[in-house]
């Protein structure tokens, strides 16, 4: 007998991950896929992972540069893709990837620059440094990279690449921020506490780190959002304290103007709220975050259009978003009438999150002004499900809308769709 084998080319090769076709931006435009973990302990992910957040960060700050958020990068990791699939995915030319070895007191990095376009190592190195040279390495790879892709640094951007690094040069400090980040970006009630925990122990080892009292502040904020908080006034005035130390330690940080954002909405400042948006985008303009946050704070300020295109600019930088950017346009759509975008929104939204309850409220809002009377129903008794007691009079009151007209003209569909008083 003769054993003969069939071998099929690509046979494992990965479904896309994002479908549209995104055309190349008319700047130098970059991913950063995930370091790989080469330590040997599955524990030491949160520090890699941690590199690359940090990585991308600062590329986010260079005007002249147009890079992918974390979200969209990270959902390549583990996969087996190859620098041109993901670059023809996201709609971008170049690709950084590399691998961090952390043992003890040392830490090995590998790092390379590939032109998607043409499969060529614009740059690679190999570092072998002592771990609490860490922050040095950062500016390092990203200074490799900007020199790579001809791109010439302005004194302002220099200036925050240096400043910022996480608001810590202390390594101990640095090690529970990555921890707290890592929890943080879960996105559960008990994950968020555990987050809230290592930012503490990040401010008692460094209480100069202004990145820890910003992420500090969005452990509270969050907590507020998802009704987690035992004490709304108290969590909000735990974010609200926590983004004024941050800007009096570091005013250039851009996460702390955006959670700053934030607390100016809650309390109805609308135009504050924005300048701080604003602040937030001009200090990180690839910053996918940062447009989506200006672009809800646009809606509820009553500026539709213009929320509209930040919000689709936001997509733009993270193709493969967390959901609640779709819910996002969902209600900035809903709001400009656009009841079938919205509903289009939500569905993608639902597809990454199938019990959040935002999408559900949206669909039961359009659903009602386009008369489809039982798919608005089938919404509500979702939302009962997720929340069996929710109100109209609590939802209206959390939300920070200018237009009082419009709050009242949404009230109604939700009525109309048979939500309880």
């Amino acid at each position: 007998p003769v054993s003969v084998y069939k071998v099929l080319i690509d046979s494992e090769r990965s479904q896309p991950l994002v479908e549209e076709k995104l055309e190349l931006p008319d700047k130098p435009s970059i991913a950063v896929l995930p370091f790989v973990n080469m330590s040997g302990d599955p524990g030491q992910e949160y520090f890699s992972d941690g590199l690359t957040e940090q990585i991308i960060n600062g590329l986010c700050k260079v005007l002249n540069l147009f890079v992918i958020a974390r979200n969209s990068s990270f959902a390549y990791k583990r996969k087996s893709v190859n620098a041109q699939q993901v670059a023809k995915e996201l709609g971008v030319r170049y690709i950084l990837e590399g691998s961090v070895q952390k043992a003890g007191d040392r830490v090995r990095i590998t790092a390379q620059l590939i032109d998607a376009t043409t499969g060529y190592h614009l740059w690679s190195e190999n570092y072998d440094r002592d771990l609490s040279d860490i922050f040095a390495l950062q500016d390092e790879i990203t200074l490799k990279i900007m020199g790579a892709l001809e791109i010439t640094l302005t004194k302002g951007e220099q200036a925050r690449l240096w400043y910022e690094k996480g608001g810590t040069t202390n390594i101990q400090a640095f090690d529970k921020l990555m921890k707290g980040v890592d929890c943080f970006h879960r996105v559960n009630e008990k994950d968020n506490k555990q987050a809230r925990h290592f930012f503490k122990e990040a401010i008692n080892i460094d209480n100069d780190s202004a990145m820890a009292y910003v992420m500090l502040g969005f452990t509270h904020l969050l907590d507020l959002s998802y009704g987690w908080s035992k004490s709304p006034i108290e969590s909000f005035e735990q974010a609200e304290k926590n983004a004024e130390k941050a800007l009096a330690l570091n005013d250039s940080f851009d996460l702390a103007h955006g959670l700053l954002g934030w607390i100016y909405l809650y309390k109805r400042q609308y135009d504050e709220a924005i300048k701080a948006g604003e602040q937030a985008i001009e200090l990180s303009p690839s910053g996918a975050e940062a447009h989506v946050n200006l672009g809800l704070t646009l809606v509820f300020s009553d500026k539709i259009e213009s929320a509209i295109k930040l919000l689709e600019r936001a997509l733009r930088l993270n193709p493969f978003p967390q959901p609640y950017y779709y819910s996002n346009l969902a209600i900035a759509y809903r709001y400009n009438g656009q009841d079938e975008n919205a509903i289009e929104m939500c569905k993608k939204a639902l597809r990454g999150s199938p019990n959040n309850i935002i999408p559900y409220v949206i669909l039961a809002g359009s659903y009602s002004s386009l008369n489809r009377i039982e798919e608005a129903r089938k919404a509500v008794e979702e939302i009962l499900r997720i929340h069996p007691r929710f109100t109209l009079e609590r939802h209206a009151n959390v939300l920070p809308f200018k237009n009082q007209k419009k709050l009242d003209k949404y009230i109604d569909a939700l009525r109309k769709a048979g939500l309880p008083e």
